[in-house]
C-alpha cells in the first residue's frame, strides 16, 4: 500500500463514521489536514511497537514521544515526508486499567480472527473483533472512556485537526460557523484524546452520537470522535503546528 492510499482510506473509513463532517462545507473539501489522530492499545498486533514499523515504511518518521500518566496514554507524533498531514499513535497502556476490565479487553481483542490482522489495514478496516455486549462497553468507558471507544471502534482513526490558517480563517469565526452547523466546540485543551499545549488555540468538536447494534442486538447512541481546530498563538514560529501540539513537559527522550 502507497502512503496517500494509506490516508485514503484513513479519512474514508473517517468519514464514514461521521457522516455530519463530509457534509460540511465551510472549507474546500481538498482542504489540507494539520494531524490525524490514531487511537490503539498496547496488546499483540496492535501495540505501538508493532505498528511504527508498519508505518515508518510508508514514509513517517517518529520525531518526538510523549507519556501522559494522567491519561494512561503513550503518543508518538510522527512526520510525513512531505507537507501532508502528520500523525499522532495514541496507545492506551492497559496497565493503568484494574483488573477486570483490563482483562475484558483483553479478551476481547484476542478473539480476533486471524485473517483480519492485516498489517496497515489495522487502522482503517474497522473494527476486527466482534462488537461487544451493552453491558461490557459501560463496564469498559467507566473504568476508562477510551477503552470503551476502543472496544467498540477498535483501532482507528479518532479525529482529525485542521489549522485556521491554513484554512485562511481565524478560529474564533471558523467555531461560529461550527456552531451554526450544529456543532459544539470545547475551549477545555483536555477534550478529545489528549492534552493541548497552551501555545495553541483550540477547540475539539465531538461530532453527534450514531446508534451502534451492540452483541445482544440492542442499540444505543454513543459518541465516537470528533473534529480539531488549531491555531498557533505566537505566529512568528516557524515549526508545524502538529509539532507544538502536545505540552512540552509530556515529552520523553527517545533512545
Amino acid at each position: 500500500m502507497q502512503r496517500e492510499e494509506f490516508i485514503q482510506q484513513l479519512w474514508l473509513d473517517y468519514v464514514h463514521q461521521h457522516p455530519d463532517i463530509s457534509g460540511l462545507r465551510l472549507w474546500p473539501v481538498d482542504a489540507p489536514m494539520e494531524y490525524m489522530a490514531l487511537l490503539t492499545l498496547n496488546h499483540g498486533e496492535y501495540a505501538m511497537d508493532r505498528l511504527l514499523p508498519i508505518l515508518a515504511l510508508l514514509g513517517y518518521r517518529r520525531v518526538h514521544r510523549h507519556a501522559m500518566a494522567d491519561r494512561g496514554l503513550l503518543v508518538s507524533l510522527l512526520s510525513p515526508p512531505d507537507n501532508s498531514a502528520w500523525l499522532l499513535l495514541a496507545e492506551l497502556q492497559l496497565g493503568t486499567l484494574s483488573r477486570h476490565p483490563r482483562d475484558t479487553l483483553k479478551t476481547l481483542v484476542s478473539d480476533t480472527p486471524p485473517g483480519l490482522r492485516q498489517d496497515q489495514n489495522l487502522l482503517h478496516n474497522g473494527r476486527p473483533w466482534a462488537m461487544p455486549a451493552w453491558s461490557t462497553y459501560q463496564a469498559l468507558h467507566l473504568a476508562h472512556p477510551l477503552a470503551g471507544w476502543l472496544a467498540v471502534m477498535g483501532p482507528r482513526l479518532h479525529h482529525v485537526g485542521f489549522d485556521c490558517t491554513q484554512l485562511g480563517c481565524d478560529i474564533e469565526v471558523l467555531d461560529q460557523q461550527l456552531d451554526q452547523a450544529g456543532l459544539d466546540g470545547h475551549r477545555n485543551r483536555h477534550q478529545g484524546v489528549f492534552p493541548v499545549s497552551p501555545l495553541l488555540d483550540f477547540r475539539f468538536y465531538p461530532t453527534r452520537s450514531r446508534r451502534m447494534a451492540f452483541a445482544q442486538g440492542d442499540e444505543h447512541r454513543i459518541e465516537l470522535g470528533g473534529l480539531a481546530l488549531v491555531q498557533k498563538q505566537v505566529s512568528a514560529n516557524q515549526e508545524r503546528t502538529s509539532e507544538l501540539l502536545l505540552p512540552h513537559h509530556t515529552r520523553c527522550e527517545m533512545s
